[in-house]
């Protein structure tokens, strides 16, 4: 399995994500099919996997294991905010070539200016077929205006406009059509070209910082980390205890509620046709509820410049090991008796954990753990990796909890917990 900053470096989209993932499963002997020409033969594979575009759905269930015990799923999103491109992305405003973007989820605005940005996604094509696209040189910039021309910015704080302010400048040829260019980088001649699903970002490599490399900054952590955990766990898990799913869903950072979400069928309809070809339990119902589902997604570490902002008893720290995320108004979907299972688990194990619940007077943010379990009833814990700077185009998490999150997978996945 490639190393997290390779991960991270190589998956600018959620369509890279799924595709890093899915020859990392295939190195690794999983049998791969599109879900939409996946078949009942596809299922009955004791190690295989689905994708559909951001979405992805991985097993590992060995032939002599029965589903009457339920099935143990690692779940985590494959998409990060952002500024994704509309279709008419060609704009000239005084002289300079500029992109039309649409922001993508709950973004740091600021945090996108000034910074060398690519161009990545999926291009699609006359004949139904879709090509995956990433230029890795930087393309556009977002230019923060210059604070003589913004005099209070200091005292009053900068204040982006969402539509005037966000604008990539890209060139000066205000001739130049974008789909043109986009055909040129990517050896796609353009009668072909019939649309493109695209997004920016920042160009600059995953890297250590601090006095001795304590810390991962990179972006899209949220939620890439996890994504990498589950998968090199259901690799390395070569026998597991019980039937091991890995599902990488789209679209939870405006939601979920898609096609590829966890809010949609995707992972429903999998189970059901994977329950076609087992032995133990003949329906989704009996099978969840004996199921659990590990929710993985990065949770808030304190941060010691606004630590009011946090409640101080159940306030993370990097490099402490994985935070169980609590919230008794159901915005995670932990509960106390599941928790306490992965604890007892963690704890034989060695392997450190940490609580986090909201300050009362801050909003608490969710994740697919309550879809998921809302939706096909298997109980759920929600967990993740520590981090700062959540949102932004590059975050900061510590290099040791990915390692333990991972860790935390294998224990699950081979032991009866």
């Amino acid at each position: 399995m490639i190393s997290l900053q390779e991960f991270l470096d190589v998956s600018p989209t959620s369509f890279h994500v799924v595709n890093t993932a899915s020859q990392e499963l295939e190195n690794a002997g999983f049998a791969s099919q599109p879900y939409i020409n996946s078949g009942t033969s596809h299922f009955a594979l004791e190690k295989g996997f689905v994708q559909r575009g951001g979405a992805l759905i991985a097993w590992n269930w060995p032939e002599n294991i029965s589903a009457s015990d339920g099935v143990l799923i690692y779940g985590a999103h494959s998409d990060s905010p952002g500024l994704h491109l509309k279709p008419n992305s060609s704009s000239h405003t005084l002289g300079w070539a500029q992109l039309n973007i649409e922001i993508y989820g709950g973004v740091l605005l600021n945090s996108w200016l000034d910074r060398d940005l690519g161009i990545a996604g999926q291009l699609h094509l006359t004949d139904g077929t879709s090509k995956l696209v990433c230029v890795n040189t930087p393309v556009a910039r977002v230019a923060q205006l210059a604070i003589h021309l913004d005099r209070e910015i200091s005292d009053k704080g900068l204040h982006l406009h969402r539509q005037n302010h966000m604008k990539p400048i890209w060139g000066t040829d205000t001739s130049l059509l974008f789909t043109r260019w986009l055909c040129e980088k990517s050896g796609v001649s353009p009668e072909l070209l019939t649309g493109f699903d695209l997004q920016l970002f920042d160009t600059q490599k995953s890297a250590l910082l601090g006095s001795s490399g304590e810390f991962l900054v990179s972006g899209r952590l949220d939620n890439q980390v996890s994504c990498w955990a589950a998968v090199k766990s259901l690799i390395a898990n070569t026998q597991p205890n019980m039937p091991l799913l890995v599902a990488l869903f789209d679209h939870e950072e405006v939601g979920s509620e898609s096609i590829n979400g966890a809010a949609g069928p995707l992972l429903e309809h999998v189970l059901a046709e994977l329950l076609l070809e087992r032995k133990g339990v003949s329906t989704l119902g009996a099978l969840a509820k004996k199921s659990v589902m590990v929710s993985a997604d990065n949770a808030h570490a304190i941060h010691p410049n606004y630590p009011e902002r946090h409640d101080h008893q159940h306030a993370p720290m990097v490099n402490l090991g994985p935070v169980i995320k609590r919230n008794a108004n159901q915005r995670y979907a932990t509960n106390g008796a599941l928790s306490s299972r992965v604890v007892v688990a963690a704890r034989r194990a060695g392997i450190p954990v940490q609580d986090f619940v909201a300050n009362n007077a801050m909003p608490c943010g969710s994740t697919i753990g309550p879809v998921s379990a809302t939706r096909i009833g298997i109980d759920t814990i929600d967990i993740g990796v520590p981090q700062l700077s959540m949102h932004s185009a590059r975050e900061m998490c510590g290099t040791k909890d990915p390692d333990y999150l991972v860790d935390l997978f294998n224990v699950l996945g081979s032991t009866d917990f």
